[in-house]
């Protein structure tokens, strides 16, 4: 029986395998492309995912995940230059994640914790965070769609591809899907 936190570790591994994947098709420069100044560039996304991330997912189960030393207005300052700070940001973020996660087992899952002073259960807090990740990897996998252009190259079926995927799919044998490093199970 899959449980739970398993379940979830994957889809975290998932969106940031997306993430990693598509910032690979960008150059360094395209990291901090911003198609207008209301818009985030991908280096802003991260610095915001990893800045949330940090608060979150730092003593999780004892303090409130809106950390006092947190400023979220800054993350949304396009000032990391390069691809090696941007990535070790990213790096960071996660890691917390994954070692936050790592001292929970199913059974805290309706353990209450805090978000800005509202109460979650654990199970609610994670799937606020898959949600929350999510969204920003799916506009990091947009800016880079776009910065990429003819250059992109699909991360999953490409286009006008469908039919020969699936036909693929169905010849094989009935089976349960089960994540590994090289897959990322999108759509994009």
């Amino acid at each position: 029986m899959i449980k739970y936190l398993d379940s979830a570790k994957r889809q975290f591994r998932m969106y940031k395998q997306l993430g990693e994947k598509s910032m690979a098709q960008m150059s360094d420069e395209q990291l901090n492309w911003q198609a207008n100044d209301n818009t985030n560039s991908v280096a802003m996304i991260v610095k915001h995912m990893w800045g949330n991330m940090m608060s979150r997912w730092t003593d999780f189960l004892t303090t409130d995940g809106e950390k006092p030393w947190r400023q979220r207005d800054a993350e949304f300052e396009n000032d990391l230059t390069g691809r090696e700070q941007i990535m070790a940001k990213w790096e960071e973020g996660w890691q917390c994640l994954f070692d936050a996660l790592d001292i929970v087992t199913d059974n805290d899952l309706d353990k209450i914790i805090y978000i800005r002073n509202e109460g979650h259960t654990i199970l609610e807090a994670v799937n606020r965070q898959i949600s929350h990740y999510c969204y920003h990897v799916g506009q990091i996998v947009y800016v880079a769609k776009v910065v990429s252009n003819e250059n992109w190259q699909s991360l999953s079926i490409p286009r006008n591809q469908s039919a020969a995927y699936n036909q693929e799919k169905f010849a094989q044998e009935k089976g349960v899907r089960h994540f590994t490093e090289d897959q990322s199970g999108s759509n994009s």
